[in-house]
């Protein structure tokens, strides 16, 4: 399946339809703040009414108190303005502090979202996207997303009714002027429908670069020792200046595309206030209008267009967080391919577990396995052998269902391997893997990840435990035992370490099906030994899988398969298998 965040509704229809799908869940996720939002929405009404209210008693109070020289209606009405002023400045505070509040909330539950939805997602989501850019997504795509809701959203609606209201308050004093007034406003309409999704476009390039300068960046970070053994700074220096370079671009590009609206908006308001000193003076000039009622529409002139010129910039800030919105919900919409189904009728066998016709290709069309058919029976240890490359990493993945097939079926006591659950499959498949991944904090913590039978247990229980299962000599490497410190930051932990680490968690689940994929490549021959002999302690009835290029750790195993070129092939002994890797063919 294409899990590729990178090439997903590329096509414009489905660009269309995932845009109105994208668009209808960012709503979705305003609903439980929807108490919060009409308290907001109501603090705005006030605001604007206020705001719409105050040039036409101004108007007001030229035309019969300023121009009669009545001075105390003139303090009268000032004093209304002013209480009205002083109203609409608490209720204006109380809208951003509460919209404030809404924005940090957002982020906190989008984070926490797209993170519990990368938590379900199947491993070959991760290896078809970089972990910088996922990273960027959760980080920096949600915080532009929440810097709409926290500090423009309600300011853009707010522009938006105050342009309405001025809007109806100036046709509603004089229609033919009102109309001239707002005739720019025309193609301010038509220039923004034509420009804005260019200007998305512009801010979806910048934000996609971005999350290619953060892989970069995390793969140089993650690699540094490598860059400084072989002295390739240069190489890697190169190519964080092409990744950064490439977002600079993006970056300008989407600066200027942002930066347009402003300029073209505010030569329209100017060319609209024109229209009403010319047009009002000439209408005062024949005795249709007054000074007052020019000063109102001036004002309202004012109120219509200035928010415009505050939606040219609100209206690019909505734009780079529809963006942002998009790329979180490529990653919301995923659903895992990984489905339990129902449970079949169980085939009563010995054999643990069964490959029938099993091919499987990578969504870039490599066929790795072909048609392969094998059973591993109870209680016995199979090897996989064979060149790099050759699929053995890719069959243990399928037997521990971190993959489907493409084609075939793979069965575990009988039963199609994707009628158990996760956790029912945790508990009989046991898993080490060349380089193992720690979590920051102890070893306690690390072994007994995910391990609900033991998670309660204190320190001296788990030593007994340790002892019984012939564990305790690995734990007496580490000099604090269980409460050793484990940083995955540092050097502290080496590779060999973590693979200690590591067998002893899978050893401890006493998994029917072990699979050790090279779990000894960093180990030393003292430490293997002792390795082999904790596993020969396990029930006679487990099952291993031994995934190895060093021969020596296959010798005991009771079958030898060779794997390459998409075949599974038996070999006959160990010297068929060497034989086998020397030639490179598949002869049994």
């Amino acid at each position: 399946m294409n899990y590729n965040l990178n090439t997903l509704a590329e096509e414009k229809n489905k660009k269309k339809k995932f845009r109105f799908a994208s668009l209808k869940s960012l709503v979705g996720h305003m609903v439980e703040e929807k108490r919060t939002l009409l308290i907001a929405f109501i603090a705005m009404f006030i605001t604007a009414a206020l705001s719409l209210t105050g040039p036409m008693l101004i108007g007001y109070t030229i035309d019969h108190y300023v121009q009669t020289k009545q001075f105390h209606g003139v303090l009268i009405f000032s004093g209304i303005l002013l209480v009205m002023y002083v109203i609409a400045l608490f209720s204006g505070y109380l809208r951003t502090k509460l919209m404030g509040s809404v924005g940090q909330r957002m982020l906190f539950t989008l984070r926490n979202a797209v993170f519990n939805k990368l938590q379900e997602l199947p491993y070959d989501f991760f290896n078809q996207n970089k972990a910088g850019d996922l990273i960027s997504r959760i980080n920096n795509d949600t915080d532009k997303v929440n810097q709409f809701f926290s500090q423009s959203l309600m300011q853009f609606l707010m522009s938006v009714l105050i342009m309405i209201g001025s809007g109806v308050f100036l046709l509603s004093i004089n229609f033919r002027l009102g109309m001239a007034a707002l005739s720019p406003a025309i193609i301010i309409w038509i220039f923004t429908k034509f420009v804005s999704p260019w200007v998305k476009k512009r801010n979806s390039e910048s934000l996609k670069t971005t999350g290619f300068l953060s892989s970069e960046v995390q793969e140089s970070l993650n690699n540094f020792k490598v860059i400084v053994a072989f002295d390739r700074r240069d190489y890697f220096r190169e190519r964080f200046k092409k990744a950064n370079r490439k977002n600079y671009s993006a970056s300008v590009k989407a600066g200027v595309a942002n930066a347009l609206f402003m300029p073209v908006y505010t030569i329209l308001s100017n060319v609209g206030m024109l229209i009403v000193l010319t047009y009002g003076i000439y209408l005062i000039s024949q005795g249709s209008f007054t000074v007052g009622f020019l000063i109102s529409f001036i004002a309202y002139v004012n109120s219509f267009y200035n928010p415009l010129r505050q939606l040219a910039s609100l209206w690019a800030s909505f734009q780079l967080a529809l963006a942002a919105w998009e790329r979180i919900q490529k990653i919301l919409s995923m659903e895992s391919n990984m489905h339990v189904i129902e449970s079949e009728e169980e085939e009563k066998t010995e054999t643990l577990l069964t490959f029938k016709d099993v091919s499987f290709s990578y969504p870039n069309g490599t066929k790795v396995l072909n048609q392969i058919n094998f059973n591993l029976k109870k209680g016995k240890t199979y090897a996989f052998v064979g060149p790099t490359g050759g699929g053995k990493t890719t069959t243990a993945s399928l037997i521990a269902r971190l993959y489907d097939p493409t084609a075939g079926k793979v069965l575990l006591d009988g039963k199609d391997i994707r009628s158990y659950s996760p956790s029912e499959r945790m508990k009989k498949i046991g898993f080490i893997l060349q380089d193992p991944f720690m979590f920051s904090g102890t070893i306690r913590d690390n072994i007994l990840y995910g391990n609900e039978a033991y998670k309660d247990l204190q320190n001296g229980e788990l030593a007994e435990i340790f002892r019984k299962s012939g564990l305790e000599k690995l734990l007496k490497r580490f000099d604090d035992g269980l409460e050793t410190n484990v940083n995955v930051s540092d050097n502290g932990i080496s590779l060999g370490q973590k693979q200690l680490i590591a067998f002893m968690r899978a050893i401890l689940r006493q998994p029917e099906l072990l699979i050790l994929d090279e779990a000894t490549a960093n180990i030393d021959t003292v430490t293997e030994q002792l390795l082999d002999e904790i596993i020969q302690k396990l029930p006679e009835t487990t099952t291993k899988v031994i995934i190895a290029h060093r021969l020596n750790t296959i010798a005991n195993a009771d079958v030898i398969y060779f794997v390459n070129t998409g075949e599974i092939v038996r070999a006959g002994s160990l010297n068929d298998a060497i034989d086998m890797l020397m030639h490179g063919n598949m002869a049994s």
